[in-house]
């Protein structure tokens, strides 16, 4: 760990952290929440020993970037924004892409607007899905799962945040990561995150020592920045609709772990399964369903994910 390097880069109006390791090709990775560049600790250092220059910032409003305070700040014009900046600023034209959780939301948006900035994708967890012209996205989401749906939940400001604070923070990080209950998360109003299953012990692959990481980076930082996502997201909506019905027309390799809560949202194994996402991400070249592995899938299993994330990319 000692030999990833940590840079600042100043892009698209703020700063960013970086860090990278190894020399050659280079693979961008972007995390999701509530995590940081951490969260591909591991990546990056058995892909940079196989000859690939890894780069893992914390996305904007995380870790050590700025995190600019309105929520307006965080739409995935912003994001890919930032790295595309990114990508200026480290000289290089074209990269490898892995995202997992917002991390793949953002990459398939990377992917719609600069599919020239990319060789290939390998995107965890989070499968395409185009634009839906008749509903906002927070509001297809309430219409599914209620008002206690996490990402409903997410939207005003300052409630989620009253609801992490009343807690230790490697409590909350534990709660969010450990969790293999693939139902829909909700968290009532009046319980807050009390309503999230405790872990009973942390699993064989996560540590005390790296829960501390993640903890002390968010009671630096806050929650506000990673929340602000989610409350971007019926503006997303909004400034998306010129690229409605728009396809993926970058090499793709797709991997989710069947106890995902994002495999168990109604309808998704089907469009995984049946066609619909292969419509959509119409050079998709892999699709894989691991057995037994929850929503945060890179940090579970690892090496498998490095060597599938390998054994793709090396074909370009």
């Amino acid at each position: 760990m000692e030999k990833i390097e940590h840079t600042t880069v100043t892009t698209n109006g703020i700063k960013m952290h970086v860090a990278s390791i190894g020399s050659g090709p280079i693979i961008l990775f972007l995390h999701g929440f509530p995590e940081l560049w951490y969260t591909w600790r591991h990546q990056l250092l058995s892909l940079s020993s196989l000859g690939y220059r890894c780069v893992a910032p914390d996305l904007r409003g995380y870790g050590d970037s700025d995190a600019p305070p309105s929520p307006e700040s965080y739409t995935v014009f912003h994001i890919v924004g930032d790295l595309v900046g990114l990508l200026d600023a480290l000289g290089v034209d074209k990269v490898f892409l892995v995202g997992h959780d917002w991390g793949a939301m953002i990459a398939w948006n990377f992917c719609l607007f600069r599919p020239d900035r990319i060789k290939a994708l390998v995107n965890l967890s989070i499968p395409y899905h185009p634009r839906n012209p008749k509903v906002k996205t927070v509001d297809g989401y309430r219409a599914l799962f209620g008002d206690d749906f996490y990402i409903c939940r997410f939207q005003v400001p300052g409630e989620a945040e009253a609801h992490f604070a009343q807690m230790d923070t490697a409590k909350v990080m534990k709660k969010f990561l450990t969790t293999r209950d693939p139902n829909p998360p909700c968290i009532p109003k009046e319980t807050g995150l009390k309503a999230l299953p405790d872990p009973p012990a942390l699993p064989s692959w996560l540590s005390e020592d790296e829960i501390n990481y993640f903890a002390t980076k968010f009671n630096q930082k806050g929650f506000t920045g990673g929340l602000n996502y989610y409350r971007a997201m019926n503006l997303n909506w909004e400034l998306m609709a010129p690229w409605t019905g728009l396809q993926i027309q970058v090499p793709v390799k797709f991997i989710v772990g069947d106890l995902d809560i994002t495999y168990h949202i109604p309808g998704v194994k089907e469009y995984l399964q049946n066609g619909g996402f292969k419509k959509n991400v119409p050079f998709l070249q892999e699709l894989v369903v691991m057995e037994g592995v929850a929503h945060f899938i890179n940090q579970e299993k690892p090496q498998e994910i490095s060597m599938h994330i390998y054994y793709f990319i090396k074909k370009f």
